[in-house]
């Protein structure tokens, strides 16, 4: 049977021992390996710990509760010299801290393009007497096609333009829903835009299945070609300056009649055609660049939201902001605006 009195001079001698080793300890891996030779699973706490069943019944809880006030005192000591290795590191670093330093410019975000253009031509149109209008992208047919008066077997309706929740239900074509919502609700003299949103089924270097667009449209009494041709002569030259020249060209939408498309002279090469000798790119040679198509509101569409056709008339018009977005910024694929690649975004911070 084993000697308790040997056990225990064991166990007094570790205490010291680790004071020892802990003042030559210096950084928290010298402390670690300390802490493993005197606590660890194989330590030497345990070594001696392992002579405890030899001893005699008498002579065990002696020695068991010695084992553990030197645990107790081991443990306090190795924390003790850790809290003071930790604020002798934290001291350092703090000592290499210069506070009249300037901080770290966090680093700044920015609209997104689309965005930015949107605001500039809602508040251009702001200025002119237009309210901003909202509604829901998942419209139903009457309001996306039949009050707009595109009947059944119009071209537009085809799948292949057209992203169909149901028969009935689906994703809005154009903001033009909004003009109709609107009318519905209220009663003229009125002059709104509704931007947003709009979905169809087409991809490619112009085109992305969806894209942002904005309806305006006003209706009072004796509103004609000529208030037409102002108002939008006006947003031109506030977007892209007074220098900027403004053509209309007879076209057809099944809304407006009559109707046209909206022409201004190419901001790339200043309706030259050319850029030092060389085709512009952006318009083709041709000098103009199409930016939005318009027109007369069709009586149809009037009769739809129960005007008086003999007594109101309007305008209408629609643009695509990534279209308008292009063409201020120079930017030649329309997928960049959804890339999401921060080397383009940071551009416009």
């Amino acid at each position: 049977m084993s000697d308790v009195k040997s056990l225990l001079q064991e166990l007094e001698g570790l205490v010291p021992e680790c004071e020892a080793r802990l003042d030559q300890a210096s950084s928290l891996p010298d402390l670690e390996e300390t802490r493993v030779e005197f606590l660890g699973r194989k330590g030497r706490l345990a070594g001696i710990m392992a002579g405890l069943p030899a001893l005699s019944k008498e002579d065990k809880p002696v020695a068991g509760k010695k084992a553990n006030e030197v645990k107790t005192a081991l443990t306090n000591l190795i924390e003790g010299k850790q809290s003071a290795l930790e604020r002798a590191a934290t001291a350092k670093s703090l000592s290499r801290f210069d506070p009249t330093m300037p901080g770290r410019k966090p680093h700044e975000g920015s609209l997104h393009p689309v965005t930015l253009v949107m605001d500039e031509i809602c508040d251009v149109f702001i200025g002119l007497g237009f309210e901003v209008v909202t509604g829901p992208e998942i419209e139903n047919d009457w309001y996306n096609f039949e009050a707009l008066n595109i009947p059944p077997e119009h071209p537009a309706r085809d799948m292949q333009d057209t992203l169909y929740i149901s028969d009935s239900i689906l994703l809005r074509t154009h903001t033009s829903p909004l003009q109709i919502r609107t009318m519905k609700d209220r009663n003229p003299p009125l002059a709104a835009i509704a931007p947003g949103k709009v979905y169809r089924r087409d991809s490619d270097l112009t085109h992305t299945p969806m894209f942002h667009q904005i309806e305006g449209f006003l209706v009072d009494q004796n509103v004609s070609m000529a208030d037409l041709r102002g108002t939008l002569t006006a947003f031109v030259h506030q977007l892209f300056g007074p220098k900027t020249d403004v053509r209309f060209r007879p076209s057809f939408f099944p809304f407006t009649e009559p109707s046209a498309e909206v022409d201004i002279s190419c901001v790339l090469c200043g309706g030259k055609g050319t850029i030092d000798g060389k085709p512009c790119r952006v318009c083709k040679q041709t000098g103009w660049v199409e930016i939005l198509g318009c027109g007369m509101m069709d009586p149809n569409v009037m009769k739809a939201v129960d005007y008086d056709t003999e007594k109101y008339s309007g305008f209408a018009f629609g643009l695509g902001i990534e279209r308008v977005a292009m063409l201020k910024y120079g930017i030649g694929d329309l997928r960049m605006f959804f890339e999401n690649d921060i080397r383009f975004l940071e551009q416009f911070s």
